[in-house]
């Protein structure tokens, strides 16, 4: 899918704002896409992770699978040996970094001593003023996780959910637990849903068991897992 140069900018713009306030920010954001064509019971959700040839021996990826496994398993999913499982899982990954350039304001103040002016008016009616603007660059990172579930036996794809979000966070592994959590919060979900996932932080700077999720669904919504929060 791809996206005009206004949309990507806004996002960067937006991703920028999010570096600049990270201090007071108190969760994360992830936009989630998905498409479904979900028909299974919680009797039949055993499945196994499925790879290309040369992801065999990636640990990366074998990190990935784990943590994904762990929302799996919130959803009634049991992971088993390819032969017996009825679902196969793929997961797709990656980082992207940009530069995004922010206009600061430089302030003067001309009465470096404290003003005695009005009830307050601690600055009185001469500064502080903004004498210059100065660009400011600042890296973001856009984190991507997909989520693609097939039939084993017959192919047939039947769930497919990608998670994005962007930030000052460099690194894709700690981005993961939230883009997991976020993919799957209230599995399954509709058909052609966009819907945008806030995981609040803890006060130890983790992930809370905790989500809210808001956004439009074609269809009826079903209801949220244990521990989850959708607003809709």
């Amino acid at each position: 899918m791809k996206i005009n140069r206004w949309t990507r900018r806004a996002t960067l713009l937006l991703a920028a704002l999010t570096v600049l306030l990270s201090g007071c920010t108190t969760y994360v954001t992830t936009q989630v896409t998905a498409f479904s064509d979900w028909s299974g019971s919680d009797a039949t959700r055993t499945y196994a992770f499925t790879r290309a040839g040369d992801q065999q021996n990636n640990l990366e990826l074998s990190t990935y699978e784990r943590i994904v496994a762990n929302e799996l398993a919130a959803h009634a999913f049991r992971q088993v040996d390819t032969a017996q499982a009825r679902y196969l899982v793929g997961l797709s990954y990656g980082i992207r970094s940009d530069m995004v350039t922010v206009a600061e304001p430089v302030y003067y103040n001309p009465w470096p001593t404290p003003y005695w002016g009005r009830p307050f008016d601690p600055w009185g009616p001469w500064g502080p003023f903004p004498t210059a603007y100065v660009n400011q660059s600042y890296p973001i990172f856009t984190h991507l996780l997909g989520v693609r579930i097939t039939e084993r036996a017959t192919g047939k794809e039947v769930y497919n959910v990608t998670a994005r979000n962007s930030g000052g966070e460099s690194s894709l592994v700690r981005a993961m637990p939230y883009l997991a959590r976020s993919a799957l919060a209230d599995f399954p979900i509709g058909n052609g849903v966009v819907r945008t996932v806030k995981i609040p932080l803890d006060k130890n700077g983790g992930a809370s068991n905790e989500v809210a999720a808001t956004g439009a669904a074609p269809a009826a919504a079903p209801a949220p897992a244990s521990g989850a929060k959708a607003v809709q």
